[in-house]
C-alpha cells in the first residue's frame, strides 16, 4: 500500500468540488462530505487495479494543495478538485509480481505480419515478438497515458518517422515498430540489450548514460525483453 502521512489537521472545512476526469475512467462515488483537510505524501506500491490483460493499472490522484504544491496520491482528496491518472505498462513496472520465466507466449498471433517485418528489416522475428509482448501483450489497440499506440506502443512522432499511417493498425504497427527497433540495434551495434533500452527510453539516453538508462523502468523493461526474447527462440 501507498503509505499516506497526514499532516496537521485544519479547523475550517470547504465546500467540496466536482472532480475533473482526464481518462473517463469510471471512479465509484466517493463521499463528498466534509471533513478536515489533509495533504498527503505518496509512495508507490503494488497497490492498483488489473485491466483486462493483466495489467495493474495505478490509480493516483493528483492536486493542488492549498499551498499550492501538486501533490500525487492513492486517496482522493476531499476538499480540492483532482485529476485521475492511471499508470500502465506490461513489463517496465519494476515492481511486477508476473513470473516472466513462464508467463505463457504467444506464438501464433499476427504470424504474418511479424514474419514479414523480420523478413524486410532483417531482424528475429523472435525478438519482434518479445518486444510486443513486453509493450501491449498483444493488445493491437492499446493507448498509453502518453499517447503510444498500437502493439508496438509507437508514440506518434516515431509512427510518422516510421511511415506508419495507422498505428492501430496490426500490419502498419509492426512494421513500423520493427524498422524502428532495427534501427537501435544498427545504432548500437545490433546489441539487443542496448536497442531494446533505446526503444523504451530514447537512443539519446542510452548514449548519455553509455548503457541501459538508470531508470527501475526502462531496467526492469530491458531485463523482461530479454527473458522473453530467449523463451520466444526456443518456441518458435
Amino acid at each position: 500500500m501507498v503509505k499516506l502521512i497526514p499532516s496537521a489537521t485544519s479547523n475550517k472545512a470547504k465546500t467540496a468540488q466536482s472532480p475533473v476526469l482526464t481518462n473517463d475512467y469510471p471512479l465509484p462515488q466517493e463521499s463528498r462530505a466534509k471533513k478536515p483537510k489533509q495533504s498527503y505524501k505518496a509512495r508507490y506500491s503494488e497497490h492498483g487495479i488489473v485491466d483486462d490483460i493483466g495489467v495493474e493499472k495505478r490509480r493516483v490522484y493528483q492536486y493542488t494543495n492549498d499551498a499550492g504544491i501538486t501533490v500525487f496520491s492513492d486517496n482522493p482528496p476531499v476538499e480540492n478538485s483532482y485529476q485521475v491518472l492511471l499508470y500502465q505498462c506490461f513489463a517496465c513496472r519494476p515492481d511486477s509480481t508476473i513470473d516472466w520465466y513462464h508467463i505463457a507466449l504467444n506464438t501464433k498471433s499476427y504470424k504474418a505480419f511479424v514474419d514479414n517485418a523480420a523478413k524486410q528489416h532483417h531482424i528475429d522475428s523472435a525478438l519482434i515478438r518479445a518486444v510486443i509482448h513486453a509493450e501491449s501483450a498483444f493488445k493491437s489497440q492499446a493507448v498509453s497515458r502518453v499517447g503510444a499506440k498500437g502493439l508496438m506502443q509507437l508514440m506518434p512522432l516515431t509512427a510518422k518517422d516510421m511511415g506508419v499511417l495507422d498505428a492501430l493498425n496490426p500490419a502498419d504497427n509492426i512494421n513500423g515498430g520493427s524498422r524502428y527497433l532495427a534501427k537501435m540495434l544498427k545504432q548500437f551495434n545490433n546489441n539487443v540489450e542496448l536497442a531494446c533500452a533505446a526503444y523504451n527510453a530514447g537512443p539519446s539516453n542510452v548514449a548519455k548514460y553509455q548503457g541501459v538508462p538508470p531508470f527501475p523502468e526502462t531496467q526492469a523493461y530491458v531485463k523482461r525483453v530479454q527473458i522473453l526474447y530467449q523463451r520466444y527462440k526456443k518456441a518458435l
